[in-house]
C-alpha cells in the first residue's frame, strides 16, 4: 500500500499554510520537500503524521502506517540505548533490537544511558528507533541534524535498505542523501493565499 495525498491543505498556529498539495509515493520510493524555511516542510509532515489535522484534503494512508522522526530524538534520557529501543519495540510489538544497534552503529554504546550521549549518538539512536517500528513509511524532519559525514552516510544506507525492502520515505533535508531515484516536491507553489488584510510581516516570521 502506497500513500496518496490530495488536495491537502494544513496550518500552523491557525493560519492557513499551504493549500492544494497533492502526490503520490508508492512502495520503494523516497520524496524529498524542498522549500525556504518557513514554507510548512514540517507543518506537512506533522498533519501527514496525525499530529494536527488537515484543514481540507486526503490521506489515504492512515499513521498507524507511519513512524515519525522530527526535531525531538524521542529517547528517554535516563534509560540506555538498549533499553530506549527495547522501549519503542514493545509499544509498537516488533523485535530487531540488536539489529538497529548495529545498522546505526550504536553497539559500542549499548550499555549507555541516553544522556550521556553526545548529540551527534542521541541523533543515531533516535533514528534507530525507526528500525524498531516495523512501520512502512517513514517521515523524517531533518533527520541527519547533528550527525557527522560519516553518520549521513550510515543513515542513508539504512534508509536505502528500507526503500528496497519496500518501505516508502517522506522527508525534508537540505542533505544529499545519496538517493538517485528519490522524487523532489517543492512547496513554494502551494502556499495559501492569505487574506488581502493579511497578517503582515510580523506573522509571517513565525510560520
Amino acid at each position: 500500500m502506497g500513500l496518496r495525498v490530495t488536495d491537502l491543505a494544513c496550518a500552523r498556529g491557525g493560519l492557513p499554510l499551504l493549500e492544494g498539495v497533492s502526490f503520490a509515493l508508492d512502495p520503494g520510493q523516497a520524496l524529498v520537500l524542498r522549500g525556504p524555511n518557513g514554507c510548512g516542510k514540517t507543518t506537512l509532515l506533522r498533519t501527514l503524521a496525525g499530529l494536527q489535522p488537515a484543514l481540507t484534503g486526503e490521506i489515504d494512508l492512515p499513521p498507524e502506517a507511519m513512524a515519525y522522526a522530527g526535531h525531538a530524538d524521542g529517547i528517554k534520557a535516563t534509560l540506555t540505548v538498549t533499553e530506549n529501543l527495547a522501549f519503542w519495540a514493545a509499544i509498537y510489538g516488533t523485535s530487531g533490537v540488536a539489529a538497529a544497534l548495529e545498522r546505526l552503529n550504536l553497539r559500542a554504546l549499548a550499555d549507555r544511558a541516553a544522556q550521556n550521549l553526545s548529540a551527534g549518538q542521541k541523533r543515531r539512536l533516535g533514528l534507530a528507533r525507526l528500525l524498531v517500528t516495523g512501520r512502512p513509511l517513514w517521515v523524517l524532519d531533518e533527520p541527519t541534524v547533528s550527525l557527522d559525514t560519516a553518520s549521513v552516510a550510515l543513515f542513508a544506507d539504512v534508509v536505502r535498505a528500507h526503500l528496497e525492502g519496500g518501505g516508502m520515505a517522506l522527508m525534508a533535508t537540505h542533505i544529499d542523501l545519496g538517493l538517485p531515484e528519490a522524487q523532489i516536491l517543492d512547496l513554494a507553489p502551494y502556499k495559501a493565499r492569505l487574506p488581502e488584510h493579511g497578517t503582515g510581516a510580523f506573522d509571517e516570521a513565525f510560520l
